[in-house]
């Protein structure tokens, strides 16, 4: 399989026999090496031995006098975000175990790290997701769903996922970073540069890792035509970005609560007996509660739905007794702003697993 997603440190990781991530020094000095803690000219010199440690044993304790030294208050705070989340990892022993403390149990209390930090660690286990399942550029795009926003355009009767920071990027700089908001502020000519749908024309190079993240995903779940005189003929599509993400969170579940679903994108919803929901983002948690208890929705609420999926299990003893053989219901929903940040963890703390397991 190609080279994907090479931020990922993926490729520094180890398998433990059940197939989750163990953090490796190597891994964690890629946490070193971004933006946030690597050493800038104004660097004090206790920062820069700090540092410098760090790289060289990744693992080894920090004083709090090694901290105090640091001179700049904001070096200090990014070494102690940083260290608290290294020494929970190692504590953890795995990444998944380590994402799943920060959540089961109550645990979105003891959130103590930054955001970011989760979505590298949900984009490293999505990577080893993807790589077992050998997905195709679909696949791939739709994983980035777990742990890039997205900003959705519902325009030309279509629905469509673009990553949020390079669609920013893209409309404020043209794609030239600073170099390019410098000419717009100068109201200079800039060179267009274009986003792509991903399709089977343009999905290999989806591979070229310098233009990945301007592909949008479709995410439109029919075309419909009308043919007159009453006749209309629906096409589903087979490319169809939902089918792909359903896929990934599919693997995701299997993955860690090893527990077989089917997860299928869903038009509405429309059963009698609706027994539970998860929302996939805080929008379709509400969503889904206010429909679920029968409460009045503005239209333009219901608007910003993405789409709805089914979720199955396969086996259904699997469930709580209460609910088991009835089918799960997924929302997937934008904000007032268009933008889609979906919790992969929802589907893992929300769904209706027997005491048993």
């Amino acid at each position: 399989m190609q080279n994907f997603w090479p931020s990922s440190g993926f490729s520094t990781l180890q398998r433990t026999e059940r197939g989750w991530l163990k953090p490796t020094d190597d891994y964690l000095r890629l946490f070193l090496a971004r933006p946030e803690l690597a050493p800038v000219p104004e660097s004090c010199k206790a920062e820069l031995a700090l540092h410098a440690a760090l790289t060289a044993s990744p693992s080894r304790p920090v004083s709090p006098g090694e901290l105090q030294a640091l001179q700049d208050s904001d070096a200090r705070d990014s070494y102690t975000l940083f260290l608290r989340f290294r020494d929970g990892l190692l504590a953890a022993g795995t990444l998944e175990a380590y994402y799943l403390g920060l959540f089961a149990a109550g645990g979105a209390g003891r959130i103590n790290i930054p955001p970011l930090f989760i979505d590298l660690l949900v984009q490293a286990i999505t990577h080893s997701l993807l790589e077992d399942a050998r997905g195709d550029a679909y696949t791939l795009r739709a994983g980035e769903m777990l742990f890039r926003s997205q900003r959705i355009s519902t325009e030309g009767g279509q629905v469509l996922s673009g990553d949020r920071e390079t669609m920013d990027m893209l409309h404020e700089t043209g794609g030239l970073g600073d170099f390019g908001r410098f000419l717009a502020e100068a109201k200079a000519p800039q060179r267009t540069l274009t986003v792509q749908v991903l399709s089977d024309d343009n999905a290999p190079d989806y591979w070229q890792q310098a233009g990945r993240h301007r592909f949008l995903l479709d995410l439109t779940h029919e075309v419909t035509h009308d043919l007159s005189h009453g006749l209309v003929f629906t096409l589903t599509r087979a490319r169809s970005g939902l089918k792909a993400l359903a896929g990934v969170l599919q693997l995701w579940v299997q993955h860690f609560l090893g527990v077989a679903v089917t997860i299928k994108p869903l038009q509405k919803i429309d059963d009698e007996a609706w027994r539970w929901h998860v929302g996939l983002d805080a929008e379709s948690t509400a969503l889904l509660n206010d429909l679920y208890e029968d409460r009045p929705v503005e239209p333009v609420r219901m608007q910003r739905l993405v789409s709805l999926f089914r979720l199955d299990f396969v086996n259904p003893a699997e469930m709580r007794a209460d609910v088991a053989g009835k089918p799960v219901y997924l929302g997937l929903t934008m904000d007032a702003g268009n933008v889609l940040r979906l919790k992969p963890q929802n589907l893992l703390i929300n769904l209706p697993l027997s005491t048993t397991m």
